[in-house]
């Protein structure tokens, strides 16, 4: 055992014996192995390249944390350090998880924390799992790790979403098929020009009393049993947020607060490869007169353990929103868009996601605007249509 000078100048007048000295470090270097006996470290490199043909200024329509067209990127490095609870009453845990890159960088929470809460248990009825600090919303159908997601590109759903809330968020499981969720939060922060970061995208203190005005969310998930047969494991999901008003505007401008409802459904089929999904989102933005909505219909079809096709389609309603500072993938006022992305991945090299992916975005033209951001003909005008080609690579440890 090596010891400090300090602790050989306590031994050497008495005050203390090394056999203690050494029993404490012991002890010590005990505690901390039991503290990280079960923590893990895991995470992703991802990066991209997209070719955007139509756009002549390397835009594309305004999906989130979309890099830059006729380019090669890197989007963001993800670590996690995470130490799960246990199956005991009082359970804790927690999880710590970073971003690095340009997707950190958009992140709006700060210091490219992309997730960063602990977890406690409360043995009521049958245990309440609770997160408290930084964690994702609980609407929508896509996560903010594309990985997650059926494709590469984030849908329309996802940019009206919030994405990351700063609260305490309750989970109790009823029973195999019944789960609630229900939190409150002081921040929000998220995707697209409603829940932009660093430009009103956080829930700040109230400037005329310093209060802050909270953001709720609660909503139910149901999973089919065994008993359902081939549908056994499909899930109906539903959300609210709803967001007080505020000065800094988490939902534009002014500040007077809105709403989120979110519906959406995983589906498996009698054919064990094929997989349907939908979700519904709606946003309600009180202060700029935004109230617009989104269909999606998902399907994955997974030929074999390494190759799967992933479509995606959308329906954008958006004709009833005003032209400042709302969420919209397009530009210039009231709009509506549709979205058709095709995505084929495949499983080449361990441990590494690759896709390769084709999307299709169209805008109606409504008044003097639905135009895609970005977007133009060689001869500088406005087009309704926008093509974007991708391929990405995941590595996962």
């Amino acid at each position: 055992m090596k010891f400090n000078k300090w602790t050989l100048g306590l031994a050497a007048v008495g005050v203390v014996s090394l056999a203690s000295a050494a029993r404490a470090d012991e002890t010590k270097v005990s505690q901390l192995n039991t503290a990280l006996s079960n923590t893990t470290i895991s995470g992703y490199v991802d990066v991209a390249a997209v070719f955007t043909p139509n756009a002549s200024s390397g835009g594309a329509p305004n999906y989130y944390y979309g890099q830059p067209g006729n380019s090669i990127n890197l989007n963001v490095v993800d670590i996690a350090i995470d130490h799960p609870e246990d199956e005991s009453p009082w359970a804790t845990g927690y999880h710590v998880e970073f971003w690095v890159g340009p997707n950190g960088q958009a992140l709006g929470v700060g210091n490219d924390i992309r997730q960063a809460y602990i977890t406690l248990r409360t043995p009521v009825g049958n245990g309440i799992d609770w997160k408290i600090g930084v964690f994702d919303t609980i609407v929508g159908y896509e996560s903010t790790t594309t990985g997650n997601n059926p494709n590469y590109s984030h849908s329309y759903g996802y940019n009206m979403e919030p994405t990351t809330h700063t609260g305490i968020l309750g989970t109790y499981k009823v029973n195999d098929i019944v789960t609630v969720q229900a939190g409150i939060a002081d921040e929000s922060y998220g995707g697209g020009g409603v829940y932009n970061p660093g430009a009103g995208g956080s829930l700040a203190p109230n400037n005329a009393n310093g209060l802050y005005h909270p953001t709720f969310m609660w909503g139910p998930t149901l999973t089919a049993p065994d008993s359902f047969g081939w549908a056994k494991g499909a899930t109906l999901s539903a959300a609210t947020v709803i967001t007080g008003g505020n000065n800094a505007g988490n939902y534009g401008s002014g500040g007077a607060g809105g709403k989120t409802i979110y519906a959406g459904l995983t589906l498996p089929t009698p054919i064990a490869a094929l997989k349907f999904g939908a979700a519904f989102d709606y946003l309600n933005a009180a202060d700029v007169g935004q109230n617009e909505w989104v269909a999606g219909l998902y399907s994955t079809y997974q030929f074999n353990d390494k190759l799967s096709l992933n479509l995606r389609g959308e329906y954008l309603d958006a004709k009833s929103q005003q032209a400042s500072g709302a969420y919209t993938p397009v530009s210039g006022g009231p709009n509506e868009a549709y979205e058709f992305t095709a995505t084929v991945q495949y499983a080449l090299w361990a441990n590494v996601l690759t896709r390769l992916e084709a999307r299709w975005d169209h805008s109606n033209h409504t008044g003097a605007g639905g135009y895609f951001s970005n977007t133009s003909t060689e001869e500088g005008l406005p087009q309704s249509d926008a093509f974007m080609l991708a391929a990405q690579a995941v590595y996962q440890f």
